[in-house]
């Protein structure tokens, strides 16, 4: 994430007091990061999908826009939630377009450590988005991991800080969530 940390920290905590203006400052500053995050998500859609990267990047930005109020961190809680929102405007438009709740034609997800998502490992957001919504009700962190990592491309030392714990914890959720996701979604 190329974007100068401390003056995007700025602006965001001021556009969680409700300074608008630090928004419009800020959008430019994000928006490159924003995109290659929608890209990466949209890598791994099935070809000729129909939402591309710049209204997903559109979407998300309304949806942030309605986030007001919010107390931001920092630079990676801003990118967390950005990441949180493209998988829920994803999965909206997958359930929307009334696809199967496991399946439909889609390829199964492979959550290795290289996250290496293309045109040929399209992952079925929805089974993905139900197994992960199982894991947050049994545990939320180990969840939340998944998608900082998986989704939001944060490093683990990005994530560490989001969520406020150490690296190896953030290694060890990784794993276990990894592992439980899998079995949930080889049970589906």
């Amino acid at each position: 994430m190329a974007s100068p940390v401390p003056e995007v920290t700025c602006l965001l905590k001021a556009w969680g007091q409700g300074d608008q203006a630090a928004l419009d400052r800020l959008i430019p500053l994000v928006h490159q990061e924003l995109r290659r995050l929608a890209h990466r998500y949209m890598a791994g859609e099935r070809s000729g999908h129909t939402l591309q990267t710049t209204a997903l990047v559109n979407e998300a930005y309304l949806r942030l826009v309605d986030c007001a109020r919010v107390r931001w961190q920092d630079r990676a809680h801003f990118f967390a939630v950005s990441a949180s929102l493209m998988r829920r405007v994803l999965v909206d438009f997958a359930r929307s377009r009334g696809y199967r709740k496991r399946g439909a034609g889609a390829r199964p997800v492979t959550l290795d450590e290289n996250l290496a998502l293309g045109p040929r490992q399209s992952p079925d957001l929805v089974a993905l988005d139900d197994a992960m919504e199982a894991l947050a009700a049994v545990d939320p962190r180990k969840s939340k991991v998944v998608e900082l990592k998986f989704f939001g491309g944060l490093t683990v030392e990005e994530i560490a800080e989001v969520l406020r714990v150490s690296p190896q914890t953030v290694l060890r959720d990784w794993k276990l969530a990894k592992s439980w996701l899998l079995r949930e979604m080889k049970r589906g």
